[in-house]
């Protein structure tokens, strides 16, 4: 099951705007999941931005690294991605 936020486009603007905290991360094209990802949200997005396909981001922030693995591997698993 995907995360019930609207998608944001993945541009430098998004990525600046992005918290520094740990988070689970949803990257799209064209509203299609393509990969979930876990790390420090702004980290991960520059990545993604610089070397990944994806179009489309949205995430849910997290306390701590396990609470974001912990969301990721459920949204994997209720979407097919394991």
């Amino acid at each position: 099951m995907p995360l019930a936020k609207r998608w944001l486009e993945l541009d430098r603007g998004t990525v600046a705007r992005a918290p520094e905290r740990w988070a689970m991360y949803e990257l799209g094209t064209d509203g299609e999941v393509l990969e979930i990802g876990v790390g420090v949200l702004r980290d991960e997005l520059k990545t993604a931005l610089t070397y990944g396909d994806a179009e489309q981001v949205r995430w849910e922030t997290c306390q701590s690294r396990e609470g974001a693995e912990e969301l990721a591997a459920e949204h994997r698993e209720r979407a097919g991605l394991d």
